[in-house]
């Protein structure tokens, strides 16, 4: 079984302990401090500097194609004998997309729509970034399925940062 985590950076190095997570991503703005825990080797730690943003704002980076490519290549490689563990600043979108991106990347054949459900009951909050959910969409050739079932799910509940948890695939 492989299991993916999602969690705030506030929660990162409680949540690698308490998972044994010894892969890591982090979808996170440039220039924001971000420190690896020591359970998790260098080149077992994929830091993917981008914005929480859908549309062009002057001073961010916008989620690009080079984005969701460095994911794939980096999941791909995962040997799944311990969690992969993914987070951003809050917990709710950047990471929330790269953990439903990463599961139907390493199953495609599994039902976008049961991917998206799991999501949802695992993470109230979860709202994953639609941009991201597109470009993946289309790199997975997936027709629209995963952008029709994240729309699905809808908007999820307001909160300053998500509550950890986990997407057992």
């Amino acid at each position: 079984m492989s299991t993916i985590h999602v969690c705030p950076l506030s929660k990162l190095p409680e949540t690698v302990r308490l998972t044994g997570a010894r892969s890591l991503v982090t979808f996170i703005n440039q220039g924001t401090p971000v420190h690896r825990p020591r359970e998790i080797a260098a080149e077992q730690h994929l830091f993917v500097p981008m914005s929480d943003i859908t549309t062009a704002v002057e001073g961010h980076i916008l989620p690009n194609e080079s984005h969701v490519t460095a994911l794939l290549g980096f999941v791909q490689k995962w040997d799944r004998s311990a969690p992969l563990l993914i987070h951003c600043w809050a917990g709710v979108s950047r990471s929330t997309a790269a953990a439903f991106i990463t599961a139907c990347a390493l199953y495609p054949g599994k039902d976008e729509q049961e991917i998206a459900a799991v999501l949802r009951r695992n993470s109230p909050t979860a709202t994953p970034n639609a941009l991201l959910i597109d470009i993946a969409d289309t790199m997975l050739g997936r027709e629209g399925k995963m952008r029709t079932a994240i729309d699905a799910i809808g908007r999820g509940s307001e909160c300053f940062e998500g509550t950890p948890f986990k997407l057992d695939l």
